[in-house]
């Protein structure tokens, strides 16, 4: 690409497909801000997580849906563009990685599932400042009006400011308009899951199929998480982190499991073969 370097670069991608309003809302939000670069999915990638493609060729096609901004559609999954853009098209890091704007929530448990948040977090792992941008709107037709004002501030704080080594932004936007929007609150992921289960039905040949179905529920009564700040009317932004471990359990272990010997904390040995059996 052709970079001009007194602007930042920022790369823009979603899982909703380069065809989907909340991209094209994103990326007029940020053309004040720097040089623009969009790599997103061909089609619709929700609900893909961290999947990248591993068995079959990935193919990048140039597209003139922005205008002047340069822009490719991937065959491939958001992460998968993340991956592509870094590698093939930018051949550097951008200053800015933006994902979104999805059409509906990625709050709490949702970023789990979210190929939205796994394509920022894949940015996040590469070392680029990134953000993850959702409407509490499924809708194809939804305003974006707010959203696009919230990712703009956000981004320019990003930019000015940085993030923390290893943290990435999970940003949710409650579908107000703007003047009806409280401000923005640094939240906690509330603790939520959806209870799901699977809606058996008949195919014509009269063969079992199953659907997806479920409703999702908050057992968090906190008020500093992000479903409290979204149902009182507050952008939540949540800092996430890609390591996994759960510090916070490791003296638990140290103190009642008798895993190994402390000789070395290299020299780990499991006191029987039971040990892990008994626990399920």
């Amino acid at each position: 690409m052709q970079q001009n370097n007194n602007k930042p670069i920022i790369l823009i991608t979603n899982d909703d497909g380069i065809h989907a309003p909340g991209i094209h809302a994103l990326v007029e939000a940020m053309r004040p801000l720097g040089t623009i670069v969009v790599v997103a999915p061909d089609k619709p990638q929700s609900g893909m997580g961290h999947a990248i493609t591993l068995n079959e060729p990935l193919r990048l096609k140039k597209s003139n849906l922005f205008g002047d901004i340069e822009a490719y559609a991937c065959t491939g999954t958001p992460v998968d563009c993340v991956k592509l853009a870094k590698d093939k098209i930018l051949h550097k890091k951008p200053q800015l990685c933006v994902s979104g704007i999805n059409h509906g929530s990625n709050s709490s448990i949702n970023i789990i599932y979210s190929g939205t948040m796994s394509a920022a977090m894949e940015a996040g792992i590469e070392g680029i400042p990134a953000v993850g941008f959702s409407l509490l709107n499924y809708a194809i037709d939804a305003d974006f009006t707010s959203a696009a004002h919230y990712a703009a501030k956000i981004a320019e704080q990003v930019l000015q400011h940085g993030l923390p080594q290893n943290t990435l932004l999970n940003v949710n936007i409650p579908y107000l308009p703007i003047d009806e929007i409280n401000g923005m609150r640094i939240c906690r992921q509330a603790h939520a899951k959806w209870e799901e289960e699977y809606d058996e039905r008949l195919d014509p040949h009269g063969r079992p199929y199953y659907w997806l179905t479920g409703n999702f529920v908050n057992y968090d009564g906190g008020d500093d998480t992000d479903e409290w700040a979204l149902s009182h009317g507050y952008v939540s932004i949540v800092p996430v982190q890609y390591d996994l471990t759960a510090h916070q359990a490791i003296a638990f272990f140290h103190k009642n499991w008798s895993l190994y010997q402390t000789k070395s904390p290299h020299d780990i040995h499991l006191d029987n073969s039971d040990t892990f059996n008994d626990l399920g």
